[in-house]
This record gives C-alpha cells, structure tokens and sequence, in this order.
C-alpha cells in the first residue's frame, strides 16, 4: 500500500466514527489528523520495499562521489573532459615510476642476532638448508646455509662462540682468518640479509652460489695469525747462524 493510500485510510476510519443524527458533520482537526497519518504510516506495512542499512549507505557514497565529481569539473579547465585527462596522466606518471622503481625495499640492516635461541650444530643447520631447498624454500635455505657456514667455522674455532653475532660481523671476522674467501663471505652476508630483513626472494641460484662456498670453506686452511711473525724470527736465526 502506498503512503497515499496510507493516509486516504487514517482519515476514512476517523470518518467513519458513529455520530449522532444531531451532530454536524465531521470535520477533523489538524492536528489530529496529522498524529493519525504518521501513526497509519508507521506501520510495517508500508516499509517492506524500503532500502537496508547498506543500501542506503551506498547510494550516500555515490550521491557524494557525484557531488565531489560535479564539483571538481566545474573548477578543471575543460569540464569534465579536462578532469579526465588530468586523472588519466597522473595515473601514468604513477605507472611509469612503478615500472621504473619496482615495488619499494626497505634498506637491509643486519641488525638482529644470526641464530635464535635454540643451538644447533653446522650439520643439523645443514640439513635443514637441503629441505628447505628440495622443496623450493629459497629462502629458508639460503638463512639456513648462512647459519651452517658460521657454526661451522665456530666449531673449527675459526670464529669464537658469541651471542648476538649478526652475519655481517660474522663475515667480517671469517674473512680475517680465511682471506681467500673474504668478499664470497660478504656476499653470503648479503644474501641473508636480503632475505631476512630486505624482503627480497632468494633463487635457486642464490641457494647454490652459499651452499658451494659451504663446501669450500669446510676443505680450506685458515692463515694462522702468527704465521709471519714466526717467518721473521726463522730468518732472523739463520741470519745470526750465517
């Protein structure tokens, strides 16, 4: 039913309140008759096509987005058109500097410990880098290989068992004692860094790249600290015996 049907109902049920064959016609008060219609219209009945709560939410958004729209193309020079052309470039200049700049990095800092709380030994980092890596996990297994690289080199006591030691510092002092392999060891700290704290992907190349300098670095000879202090006072002997 309609509201204006809603409202012919209300005033015919107050007209059709029994009179008396003195009285004079009915004439209803304004007032009244205006409680009465409200009253009629309140009901259910006549609010069973209204629009829901989202609906109604909905058709604001849109009425203030054409609001907004017609607003704005009366102060862009050209209209309508003119505001186009503008939302058009900037979403190319947006676009350009996307392709250009890719997917923004934050700046790796290796600033958190190399290993958890949890020790492990270089074997058992070891095999977890290989599952990582059967299954495709590049990431894990390059962290994983990180990790077995130094508790090897602390387990040959190459490096000294320090809590907290990031990768880099790790590197650092491995590259001291095997020079040979200083920048495949800073590289190494790289990767792990990317990975761990830059938000970038390993590969499988990354992957191999550490795991072969694992291998090298478990068949290789440090330079022993004192090996040219000792040069010097041999030929200082045989200077002396000469």
């Amino acid at each position: 039913m309609s509201p204006a049907g809603g409202i012919a109902t209300a005033l015919s049920a107050l007209a059709a309140l029994p009179r008396g064959a003195e009285e004079p016609p009915l004439t209803v008060p304004r007032d009244p008759a205006r409680e009465a219609a409200e009253r009629e219209l309140a009901k259910r009945l006549y609010h069973e096509d209204d629009p829901g709560l989202f609906q109604r939410a909905f058709d604001k958004f849109w009425e203030w987005v054409e609001k907004f729209f017609n607003s704005t193309s009366s102060a862009t020079p050209g209209g309508v058109l003119g505001l186009v052309v503008i939302v058009l470039v900037v979403v190319a200049v947006l676009a350009a500097l996307w392709w250009r700049l890719g997917t923004p990095r934050r700046q790796p800092v290796s600033s958190t410990a190399l290993f958890d709380d949890l020790p492990r030994s270089a074997a058992d980092h070891r095999s977890a880098a290989e599952a990582h890596a059967a299954r495709g996990h590049w990431n894990q297994a390059v962290q994983e290989r990180m990790r077995a690289i130094v508790r090897s080199l602390e387990e040959r006591a190459l490096l000294d068992i320090r809590p907290g030691r990031t990768a880099d510092e790790a590197a650092a002092e491995a590259g001291r004692a095997l020079p040979g392999h200083a920048d495949r060891l800073r590289a190494a700290a790289r990767d792990f860094d990317d990975v761990t704290y830059g938000g970038r992907t390993a590969t499988e190349t990354s992957y191999g790249r550490i795991a072969e300098l694992d291998r090298d670095l478990r068949r290789s000879k440090p330079r022993l600290a004192s090996t040219g202090a000792d040069s010097a006072d041999h030929n200082t002997r045989q200077g002396a015996a000469g």
